[in-house]
């Protein structure tokens, strides 16, 4: 009987011992944005290949010149638009400007942050720190630096369009602010525009996270960057 018991006592025990190296070695499921409440952290390398001006088309010889041809020109009105934005504070552009900021945008490098803020405030978050960091290190990366950049603000559905309007600017400023501060990166490279919750990124739903984001554009405009 005594063998029988320590036979059937270091059955057991294998046993046990394989449940436990078996659960040990489950893979573990990456946690997702939001998730314990964490905002997903980019880093400066994916800002980088985000953002990354589309690459220049090689001159070509015309057929019946025989001369090189450039690109074409920028786009005159488009220009003209960036000027008069550059060095403008996000509360002075009016609703038609913002609106020809977003056409011209919707077609530039761009990238949507998990920022996310203190409740019912403009303070950038502990946990999201890590990303606008990246940003200050990838605008200031010679790839980069001296384009023009549109920091675009965004909430989710919740609360009146009046309060999320005022929101989503005085979140795109801090965010510049923490740019200009700490990156010495130029307050007119720099054009900050907020947007309420009038641009979901998910229209279905308009409570989710993905909603309340900043955006930054790279309008690619160096020609009138500070140097």
């Amino acid at each position: 009987m005594k063998s029988a018991a320590k036979g059937l006592t270091t059955l057991l025990s294998v046993v046990t011992l394989s449940v436990t190296l078996g659960a040990l070695s489950l893979p573990v499921s990456p946690a997702f944005a939001g998730d314990d409440g964490n905002s997903k952290n980019v880093t400066e390398e994916e800002i980088l290949r985000a953002l990354a001006p589309a690459p220049k088309k090689p001159l070509t010889r015309g057929l019946s010149i025989g001369a090189p041809q450039a690109d074409p020109a920028p786009n005159a009105a488009e220009t003209k638009l960036i000027q008069s934005v550059r060095g403008r504070s996000t509360r002075s552009l009016s609703s038609t400007e913002r609106e020809e900021i977003a056409s011209v945008a919707k077609d530039k490098p761009n990238i949507d942050l998990e920022i996310t803020f203190d409740y019912n405030s403009a303070n950038i978050s502990a946990k999201s720190m890590p990303s606008v960091q990246a940003l200050g290190r990838a605008l200031t990366s010679p790839d980069l630096k001296g384009s023009t950049f549109v920091v675009a603000g965004h909430t989710d559905a919740a609360g009146g369009e009046g309060y999320n309007q005022d929101l989503s600017e005085r979140r795109a400023d801090s965010i510049k602010r923490y740019l200009v501060d700490k990156y010495k990166i130029s307050a007119t490279d720099l054009v900050t525009v907020g947007y309420g919750k009038s641009k979901l990124k998910d229209p279905g739903q308009p409570m989710a996270e993905v909603n309340r984001r900043v955006q930054v554009v790279n309008m690619e405009n160096k020609t009138t960057a500070s140097k």
